[in-house]
């Protein structure tokens, strides 16, 4: 089967940001499971859409539950997640949107992965640094104590390691200070990427 591309037919990026009055982008919220990445994320998607900004949120839960509900858990299942996202973040940032993105993406592997699909300029990496002991008492699904029983096998943080990134953006300590405080951060960050 042929495939031909009618990107170069399309409006270009230029006008929809024009039309919006921003610039699209990715905030790729990377850290260990239950650090707090999807409650930024939407607190940020709330505080952005106040200041008239078009925001959309991409969440690891609900991703799997649409486009990528074929996919389990393995490290090809992984890697075929991130990819996903990373073209439907692509895609969004053409139109225009500040894509924020609440994944694990727990390898550099997958985070370059994802920055090389997106493009360097239009990737925005932030470390939600939260220690594993923190991040297994906030963890509603009980999915730390499970990994630990081994009833959930290559669990990032647990059985599965999660690398610290060694180039990012931005890096949130959660523990450090309240969720305000933090998205107050978040905010102003994202605001000086709108003004650069």
């Amino acid at each position: 089967m042929e495939i031909f591309p009618v990107f170069h037919k399309l409006l270009e990026r230029a006008n929809r940001e024009a039309l919006l009055k921003q610039k699209g982008s990715v905030i790729w919220l990377t850290g260990l499971p239950a650090s707090g990445k999807t409650t930024l994320g939407i607190a940020l998607e709330k505080a952005l859409h106040e200041k008239g900004f078009l925001c959309y949120v991409l969440d690891g839960d609900n991703v799997r539950a649409g486009i990528n509900n074929d996919l389990g858990f393995s490290p090809e299942d992984r890697k075929e997640n991130i990819r996903r996202v990373a073209e439907v973040s692509k895609l969004l940032v053409q139109c225009g949107i500040i894509t924020i993105n609440c994944f694990v993406s727990p390898t550099e592997e997958l985070r370059h992965l994802a920055e090389s699909v997106i493009g360097k300029d239009d990737f925005n990496l932030v470390y939600i640094n939260t220690p594993i002991e923190i991040c297994e008492q906030r963890d509603k699904k009980g999915l730390y104590a499970k990994a630990r029983k081994g009833d959930i096998k290559d669990f990032t943080g647990v059985t599965a390691p999660f690398e610290v990134p060694a180039s990012l953006s931005l890096e949130i300590k959660t523990e450090e200070h309240s969720v305000e405080e933090n998205l107050k951060v978040l905010v102003e960050f994202v605001l000086q990427n709108q003004r650069n």
